[in-house]
């Protein structure tokens, strides 16, 4: 059964800024920082990788096993409107 902090879209919006929708309806953005691009985020600062993010099994991620906590980014966006990285 999903959960309501399941990520049902993704929309890439420029080098370092996303658009989701929560399968509860919730939607919001993820903004990255230029600080968050370190250690193993420090590849998605080359704008060709970050624009691979996609959704796997309810979860934002991107090729090589990175991902995002789907919890902690309902949470923020449910408080703020947004999630910012840094």
């Amino acid at each position: 059964m999903p959960m309501n902090w399941d990520v049902t879209e993704v929309t890439v919006q420029g080098d370092a800024a996303l658009w989701v929708r929560f399968y509860d309806g919730l939607e919001g953005s993820v903004t990255f920082l230029p600080t968050a691009f370190r250690g193993v985020f420090a590849r998605l600062s080359q704008p060709e990788e970050f624009q691979k993010a996609r959704i796997q099994d309810g979860v934002l991620t991107w090729p090589g096993e990175l991902d995002l906590a789907p919890d902690a980014m309902h949470d923020a966006i449910a408080a703020h409107g947004k999630w910012v990285l840094d």
